[in-house]
C-alpha cells in the first residue's frame, strides 16, 4: 500500500489539530493498514504531559511559561513537558499493530531510531539512543551525540494503531529552551525540584542538530532528510497537505469530537491558573 506523508504550514499557539489528528491517524492506521509520516510544528508552546499536570504550584509554573511569551497546552500522550517553536520539529510515525507478530514497545521506538539514523547517515553510528537524566522530559530513547540530547520519543497506542512522536531540536537557541523548563519546574515543585519524577533541568545537556553537526540547518532541510529516509522503508509514498487528507477523511463530527477532547483536557491548567477558585 502506498505510504502517506502528512504536511502543513506551523501551528499558531492554543490550537490543538496536531493532537487531535494524530488520534485520528493511529486509528486509522490500524483500520486501513495504513502507513503514516506527519511533520508538524507549533509557534512559541510548551506542551505539557498530563504528569506535568500534577504539580503542587501548577499555576506558578504555568505563569513562568506565559511570561516568557509561551502557550501552555496539555497533550494526550505520556511523558513530560517540551518546548515547540520555528526551530524544533515534530515527527510522528505511524503505522499499524501486526497482527501475528505483535510490535513490542521497544520496537516501535527502534522504527524511529532506524527512520532518524537513515536521515542522517554520516552521523548515523554517533547516534545513541538512552535516558539523558537531566533533560526535560527524559526517556529510555533519547537521542543524542556526544551526550547531548537533540531528540526525545513517545509512543502513543489506540485500537491496534501505534504512534511515535519525536521532537527534534533542529535550531535556535537550546539552552533558552532548557531554561524555561527548569524554571517551569522551580516554580511548579519548588522545594520538591528534581524528585518525584521530575527532571532537574539542566540545559547544558542538550543541543540542536546544527550544534552537534557544526552545519547550518533549516527545519525544511530535515524535513527533506526524512522524507528521502522514509521512502527507503516506504518506497511507495505520496504527500499532501495534513488538511486536504483530514477533509477527504474524517467527518466533521469525528473532528469535532477529537478538538473537544482536548478542550477539556486542557481545561486543567485553566483551573488551575485560576485564582478565584
Amino acid at each position: 500500500m502506498t505510504s502517506i506523508i502528512l504536511d502543513q504550514e506551523i501551528y499558531q499557539t492554543n490550537d490543538f489539530s496536531p493532537f487531535a489528528l494524530t488520534d485520528i491517524l493511529t486509528e486509522y492506521a490500524k483500520k486501513n493498514q495504513q502507513t503514516f509520516l506527519h511533520f508538524w510544528q507549533y509557534e512559541q508552546t510548551i506542551i505539557l504531559g498530563m504528569k506535568d499536570t500534577r504539580t503542587p504550584f501548577l499555576s506558578e509554573g504555568i505563569k513562568v511559561i506565559q511570561d516568557a511569551g509561551f502557550t501552555p497546552v496539555i497533550r494526550n500522550a505520556g511523558g513530560l513537558g517540551i518546548v515547540s517553536d520555528e526551530g524544533i520539529l515534530n515527527i510522528s510515525l505511524i503505522f499499524p499493530q501486526e497482527d501475528e507478530n505483535k510490535i513490542s514497545i521497544d520496537e516501535g521506538y527502534e522504527k524511529m531510531l532506524a527512520l532518524t539514523r537513515q536521515a542522517f547517515p554520516v552521523y548515523a553510528d554517533k547516534i545513541e539512543a538512552y535516558e539523558i537524566k537531566d533533560s526535560y522530559c527524559p526517556g529510555t530513547y533519547d537521542l543524542s551525540i556526544n551526550g547531548k540530547k537533540f531528540a526525545g520519543i513517545a509512543q502513543r497506542r489506540i485500537k491496534n494503531g501505534i504512534s511515535v512522536m519525536m521532537y527534534l531540536s533542529v535550531n535556535g537557541d537550546q539552552e533558552k529552551r532548557g531554561g524555561l523548563m527548569r524554571q517551569f519546574y522551580q516554580q511548579a515543585l519548588k522545594e520538591q525540584f528534581g524528585t518525584n519524577g521530575y527532571p532537574a533541568v539542566a540545559p547544558i545537556s542538550m543541543a540542536t542538530l546544527e550544534q552537534l553537526f557544526d552545519t547550518p540547518f533549516t527545519v525544511a532541510q530535515v524535513k527533506d532528510l526524512f522524507i528521502d529516509a522514509f521512502t527507503t522503508f516506504y518506497p511507495t509514498s505520496i504527500s499532501m497537505d495534513s488538511d486536504t487528507w483530514r477533509e477527504a477523511n474524517v467527518s466533521p463530527d469525528e473532528w469535532h469530537a477529537q478538538i473537544e477532547r482536548m478542550t477539556q483536557r486542557n481545561a486543567l491548567k485553566e483551573l488551575a491558573y485560576d485564582n478565584t477558585l
